[in-house]
């Protein structure tokens, strides 16, 4: 490298640093033209937390129903015949196809 061209090096260094640094701050994963991506993934996130938050009260009701102190005999009745898989001679019983669940892990970054 020639001497002439020594005082320059750590300018150039310097403003290929901004220059990368400035490209980030536009378009990197938190940039400035990434909002919408990030609404878009909060959007997801909230409609997959009430859901969660809905599964959680209605598995807390059951779980009220099932302790000893208030024991609802026929929910304890219902869970032991969907776990052992038998139904009551008395009961109709309509086979159903359960409904196909989308793939969580397919919309997670």
């Amino acid at each position: 490298m020639p001497d002439r061209m020594k005082p320059y090096v750590p300018s150039c260094a310097l403003l290929l640093l901004i220059a990368y640094l400035g490209v980030q701050a536009l378009t990197g994963e938190r940039g400035l033209l990434s909002g919408g991506e990030r609404d878009a993934m909060m959007l997801r996130r909230e409609a997959q937390l009430a859901s969660i938050l809905e599964q959680r009260q209605d598995l807390e009701v059951r779980v009220r129903y099932l302790r000893t102190d208030s024991l609802s005999r026929d929910l304890l009745e219902e869970r032991a015949r969907a776990v052992l898989g038998f139904a009551d001679p008395r009961d109709y019983v309509i086979r159903v196809a359960a409904p196909a669940r989308p793939d969580v892990n397919r919309h997670q970054s």
